[in-house]
């Protein structure tokens, strides 16, 4: 009789753990299912393009594919929102750009909490961006444009992909610096930012590099400076900004996998490695290397740390520039 309630347990003990595992349960290994990464921007822009690059890597390691959602709107924050809101189980992951830093000084009700609700996993990559203008505007140089905006205050106009976006940040940074006054003409995303300025109608945008520089090797765009302390590796002719006579201006875009706060510890870690895995693969890194994009992986408590410092640098560079989310 003792053998048989024995048996008995056990049998019940497989099938409740068999019940996780098929559920996506506590007792599964994660993970079981497709993996979800939100993108706040439109397809086609660096953050889009990094987190289908990774995600790829990714999928083959973890054996489950990774969807992308690009939810786009209101500098990320639409996206954000959305994750933040999530099951915290890993199957819901924000690949955001480092605008995410700037929105909590920008909009009075994000919907979530930037420190609360959210934490970061990794960052995944480090990016340039690249100020480029139409050629047709006669700017040959970063000075030439400068020159321009001053003699004309107010009258110049640059793009942006949307209000608290990394791209806009940077202008920021850069017209504070430089000492200009100009237009802000925000936009759903990237590309969107980029049509408008090789149509014409936008004079400058500090565009990703793995998104602009395509356009730019076409002779749609040309770049006047990179935002990095130093050049980019794809455009070693073209100075930084600082090099090009604007102190204070340097800028990198990051891009970053973030989660919900109360995901579990050991998912979190998963997402970390796994990441990190894509990261170091000689291919992945060549890939990314072609986009003017640099692998970059940070561990979960550096993020979250960086995370915090910059949401002040943030702070202050929207009160001096007088930012309002419109």
């Amino acid at each position: 009789m003792k053998k048989i309630v024995i048996a008995a347990t056990m049998v019940l003990v497989a099938a409740s753990a068999a019940a996780q595992v098929l559920s996506g349960g506590p007792a599964s290994a994660y993970p079981v299912k497709p993996i979800r990464f939100v993108v706040p921007f439109s397809a086609g822009s660096a953050t889009d393009i990094i987190a289908r690059t990774v995600g790829d890597a990714m999928s083959k390691s973890m054996g489950q594919p990774i969807l992308i959602e690009n939810k786009l709107g209101a500098g990320g924050t639409i996206g954000a929102v959305q994750v933040a809101r999530s099951e915290p189980d890993g199957y819901t992951v924000l690949v955001h750009a480092s605008g995410h830093v700037l929105n909590p000084s920008l909009y009075a009700n994000l919907g979530y909490d930037t420190l609360k609700d959210l934490t970061g996993v990794t960052t995944l990559a480090a990016i340039p961006n690249v100020l480029v203008v139409n050629p047709s505007k006669g700017w040959k140089s970063q000075a030439d444009l400068v020159a321009a905006a001053k003699a004309k205050p107010g009258q110049l106009n640059y793009a942006s992909a949307g209000i608290g976006s990394a791209t806009h940040f940077n202008a920021e940074i850069f017209r504070l610096q430089a000492g200009i006054e100009a237009l802000h003409v925000p936009y759903k995303g990237t590309p969107e930012a980029m049509t408008n300025v090789i149509g014409g109608s936008n004079d400058w945008f500090f565009a990703p590099l793995a998104s602009a520089l395509p356009l730019i090797r076409d002779g749609k765009l040309r770049a006047l400076s990179v935002s990095t302390r130093t050049r980019a590796s794809p455009l070693p002719d073209i100075p930084t900004s600082v090099e090009a006579g604007v102190a204070g201006s340097d800028y990198t875009l990051w891009v970053g996998m973030i989660v919900p706060s109360a995901t579990p510890a050991s998912v979190v870690k998963k997402l970390h490695e796994e990441a990190s895995k894509a990261l170091a693969s000689p291919e992945l890194r060549e890939r990314m290397s072609k986009l003017g994009a640099e692998p970059f992986v940070q561990s979960t408590e550096a993020f979250n740390a960086n995370i915090k410092i910059e949401m002040e640098a943030a702070a202050r560079i929207v009160k001096a520039a007088n930012l309002k989310a419109q």
